[in-house]
């Protein structure tokens, strides 16, 4: 089992799933549609595109979305390159991430001298998939930091065809996507109560812009010839599509903004159509799970998350402790013969000393037994990994 939130994860996920001897050789169009409906597009990942199946229960959304962005940008290495060496994969992989951080973005300070190249990724994708807010909010804007995660795939594509990315290529990449969202929303004939927060995520989500800086009156205005690529032109239709849909349908009138951003880019019509309709299923799925779409306030939904995290947690140090417990024999025995005669002092002693051991083992479990535990939800959600002890890392299995 990976486990994403402990190093050594990408090693571990490159030996479960193995290397094709074949490279992909998908199209753009049908390599997109894979990935789309796994819902990386989306920002609310159901599924991976994977050799292997992935079991992902008990994870936590970001474990996902870390593992997902990383088998995304491996397959476009794959279908670019047309070279399976994952070692390589992942020096490529660094470099890229060298060559796009912005000077204000502190990725690179994350990685020391000491880490391998694997580690060195695994730090660097651990700070792609969380946003720039605060940590309540960082609860519920997932849905759309996910969905940007895209970026990275499109300029990696850039840098495996041309050997860099062009300048300030991602700020115009997140510009067209903020721009086509705001005017997307300006054309709706029935805003809807979540079309402010969607605002508000996207905010939250963005690097490399703002979205006060954006201010287009129409689609004639945008430099849409800039995306040359099908991908490009394929996740802008999407994005404006998602947020057309925020009020759960797409009108006559709406549609008609889709069309015509596909003719702009000189987009098949019958893309927009299959758009439409491939979001409109994947949400209706999968609605009740999108954190979007059931938000209510910020401090309560914050708590729920949060609630559902630690449970995760408890699970693994559940399962860690009982591997313990399992390896001292000692500890056994003497709680088995605690059940039908009193120990000795001297047997007491080792029971307690043994305990205590396990307690510092797990110190994620302890922390509840202190007064007012429960109220140390968001410091504890803030360092869920450096709580799961290196001792039970499944990634060195």
């Amino acid at each position: 089992m990976i486990n994403a939130s402990a190093s050594g994860w990408i090693e571990k996920f490159f030996l479960e799933q193995g290397v094709s001897k074949v490279p992909a050789t998908d199209y753009p169009e049908t390599f997109y549609k894979r990935i789309r409906s796994t819902g990386f597009i989306y920002g609310h990942i159901i599924s991976f595109d994977t050799r292997e199946a992935i079991d992902t229960k008990g994870w936590i959304s970001e474990e996902i979305s870390k593992v997902a962005l990383l088998n995304t940008l491996y397959t476009t290495f794959e279908m670019v390159t047309q070279d399976v060496d994952a070692k390589k994969f992942i020096t490529v992989a660094l470099q890229f991430y060298n060559k796009i951080h912005p000077e204000t973005f502190n990725l690179l300070k994350k990685i020391l001298p000491g880490d391998t190249e694997s580690q060195s990724l695994e730090k660097l994708i651990n700070e792609r998939v969380k946003t720039n807010e605060n940590i309540i909010s960082k609860n519920f804007s997932h849905i759309v930091t996910n969905a940007l995660l895209f970026e990275d795939v499109l300029a990696f594509t850039h840098y495996l065809v041309h050997g860099e990315v062009p300048e300030n290529y991602l700020k115009k990449l997140e510009e067209a996507i903020v721009s086509l969202v705001s005017l997307a929303l300006k054309t709706k004939a029935n805003p809807s109560k979540y079309d402010e927060l969607l605002i508000k995520l996207f905010e939250a989500s963005v690097r490399f812009t703002k979205f006060s800086k954006v201010n287009v009156q129409n689609l004639e205005t945008l430099d849409l010839k800039y995306f040359s690529s099908n991908l490009e032109r394929y996740y802008l239709i999407d994005m404006a599509g998602l947020a057309l849909w925020s009020d759960e349908i797409i009108e006559q009138g709406e549609a008609s903004f889709l069309y015509e951003l596909a003719k702009l880019m000189k987009v098949n019509a019958q893309f927009v159509t299959e758009s439409i309709k491939s979001t409109d299923q994947f949400i209706q799925l999968n609605k009740k799970e999108i954190p979007y779409f059931n938000y209510s306030n910020p401090v309560k939904h914050f708590y729920d998350q949060a609630t559902q995290t630690v449970v995760v947690l408890i699970t693994r140090n559940k399962n860690r402790l009982v591997k313990e417990l399992s390896q001292s024999g000692e500890l056994m025995v003497l709680l088995a013969h605690s059940t039908h005669r009193d120990l000795e002092e001297k047997e007491k002693k080792k029971v307690k000393k043994q305990l205590l051991d396990i307690c510092k083992t797990i110190p994620s479990l302890t922390i509840f037994l202190l007064p007012g535990g429960s109220l140390l939800l968001p410091i504890l959600i803030k360092f869920i990994p450096k709580l799961l002890p290196t001792a039970f890392n499944e990634n060195l299995e």
